[in-house]
């Protein structure tokens, strides 16, 4: 604006404006894209390697900086940050009844059908989607991420795709990961490249000032850190909400410590992307990654009312092996249907893919890839990194191949029959369900 003085102009914090940085090589076809879509763009200096900030206003120089100084010079706030483990294992004995508490989970609002809300408004915008929110033969069951294709002309996608659980908080670290890996894990489960993918983050949070509130945030960080370290998965933006907090009498209620990880990749075929329900009867039904005891803050300890266990945690190396090897045989093609393993564990996964793709499957838990575990921990458990595959006949010996170095197993077969039946480590029937039952409870918060 005119009138604006050297100083203002320094300090302005007027919103939508970004500074990059550009080779000079590229400066001209930078400006040339800026005027074709009408968007401002003004050079306004360089990178001297001089080690010094020098700004100019009509020629005078308004500012000389050492960039020492810049970076070091202001005094750093110390805060102190606290955060004690509250951990411990609760004994308790297996249900009888395993179809009811699968029931009760795909009825849980975290869990449940989010149609009722998705239809309210327009995700399809200009008909470029590729993959829709909600997939399978009646274009309701849970798709893992969205697909768009920008451009007309082209058939290279963008992959949008979402992870968090903020039940996890009491192992601040293992929530942002497990965060991180889901967001991932939905994005290979529709073909994405995980060489091409990038972060977001979105923090919610109380008081940071205390340290009881901030202990959890640098947990996180750090596990955000590591992450993307890892998995070579840069973050590209963020944000976040402090103070959430309110006074009840003499207490102070913070909301729980969340983090909301964002994914998005590319990937070169949109013809190529694949979508989680089951497609075809006779096909086999694998396991990819392995399954521990890990039911702390899992919707199945929430539905038998267990307050403690252990929160899932991340392999990264393990994590990032299995994810390439299945990236890559969704590429050739040799992978029907993909849906990650997340709340409500593998129960929850099936149901889905059978309900969505209006199939039934008959799987036994005896194969998967797990240190002895109880038949409802294998079912609830939810481990990061997993996922259940349907191959097409005649491909089985291609994909095993391609997972071969990674924990998977064959675990079953799609039916015909719409029932989904597990039967357990033992060989004895677990679950025998009809899968639109099943899809009626998962939608039953939509009404």
């Amino acid at each position: 604006y005119e009138g604006l003085q050297p100083w203002e102009i320094w300090v302005s914090e007027a919103q939508e404006r970004m500074i990059l940085a550009v080779e000079p090589e590229k400066l001209n076809e930078l400006m040339g894209l800026c005027r074709e879509e009408d968007v401002e763009a003004t050079v306004i200096g360089e990178f001297t390697g001089e080690g010094l900030l020098e700004i100019f206003w009509e020629d005078n120089e308004v500012i000389k900086l050492d960039m020492k100084f810049l970076h070091d010079g202001a005094p750093r706030i110390k805060r102190s940050a606290v955060w004690k483990p509250n951990f411990s294992e609760q004994k308790f004995e297996q249900p009888a009844d395993l179809p009811r508490v699968l029931k009760q989970i795909l009825s849980n609002p975290n869990i449940a059908s989010k149609e009722w809300i998705i239809r309210q408004y327009d995700h399809e915008v200009q008909g470029c989607s590729v993959i829709k929110p909600l997939v399978g033969f009646m274009n309701d069951g849970p798709g893992d991420a969205s697909v768009v294709k920008p451009l007309y002309s082209s058939d290279c996608g963008v992959v949008v795709s979402n992870g968090i659980n903020p039940r996890y908080h009491a192992y601040p670290y293992n929530m942002a990961a497990s965060a991180i890996d889901e967001a991932l894990r939905n994005i290979i489960s529709v073909g994405g490249d995980f060489e091409k993918i990038a972060l977001l983050d979105n923090f919610c949070f109380g008081n940071p000032e205390k340290p009881d509130r901030l202990g959890p945030l640098v947990l996180m960080a750090r596990a955000c850190y590591d992450a993307s370290v890892a998995y070579e998965a840069p973050f590209i933006s963020g944000k976040d909400s402090f103070y959430n907090e309110f006074k009840l009498e003499d207490k102070s209620i913070s909301v729980l410590p969340t983090l909301l990880i964002s994914a998005i990749s590319v990937i070169e075929d949109v013809n190529k992307t694949i979508t989680m329900d089951f497609k075809k009867s006779g096909n086999k039904i694998y396991i990819l990654g392995e399954t521990f005891n890990e039911l702390g803050g899992s919707a199945y300890s929430d539905v038998l009312g267990l307050k403690s266990g252990q929160v899932p945690k991340v392999d990264f190396e393990k994590g990032k092996k299995l994810m390439k090897s299945l990236s890559a045989a969704i590429k050739k093609g040799i992978v029907a249907a993909c849906h990650d393993c997340s709340e409500g564990g593998i129960a929850v996964a099936l149901s889905e893919m059978a309900f969505s793709g209006g199939l039934g499957a008959a799987v036994c838990l005896k194969n998967v890839p797990c240190p002895g575990l109880r038949d409802d921990v294998i079912l609830f458990s939810e481990s990061n990194s997993r996922f259940i595959v349907e191959v097409s006949k005649g491909k089985e010996k291609e994909f095993e191949n391609a997972m071969k170095g990674n924990a998977f197993a064959e675990m079953g077969i799609t039916t015909a029959d719409k029932k989904l039946e597990i039967f357990g480590v033992n060989g004895n029937s677990r679950l025998s369900e009809d899968i639109m039952e099943l899809k009626e409870r998962w939608q039953s918060q939509m009404f």
